[in-house]
């Protein structure tokens, strides 16, 4: 997959996998018409099964990744397992932490972390029975 096709797959999925017209400028659904914050409506979707994936790399000093690959014991305890526990706690807490998300009924988080040179790689995929994607519980 070329930058360009990968830059396109991603604008997409910002804008809910749905089209936008050449010329045609997106519109933010979290706005009103007079550009004032509002939770969207979902009232009338019918619920269906969501399956959320997102990825990040957390880039760590050299020192840092040594420790964390050493298996050395940390005074806090196994870092993987407890950025797991936190990981896994924000997916349940989203809508109280990020404004106009809705709450949604998690069925499900998995959160893996694998090393890549001198960073770690964290994969979370949440699935939901709802009304409305489980995108931002993913991230």
């Amino acid at each position: 997959m070329n930058k360009k096709t990968k830059v396109a797959k991603v604008a997409k999925v910002a804008r809910g996998n749905k089209e936008v017209k050449r010329g045609k400028k997106p519109s933010l659904t979290h706005l009103d018409s007079r550009g004032q914050a509002r939770m969207v409506d979902v009232g009338d979707k019918t619920p269906t099964r969501r399956i959320a994936k997102a990825a990040g790399r957390i880039v760590l000093s050299p020192a840092a990744f040594a420790l964390l690959e050493s298996d050395s014991d940390s005074p806090k305890g196994d870092v993987l397992a407890v950025a797991r526990v936190a990981a896994i706690a924000a997916a349940k807490r989203t809508s109280e932490l990020i404004p106009l998300c809705h709450i949604l009924p998690l069925e499900s988080v998995r959160v893996h972390f694998s090393a890549d040179k001198s960073a770690v790689v964290c994969e979370a995929e949440v699935s939901a029975f709802a009304k409305t994607g489980a995108e931002m519980e993913a991230l």
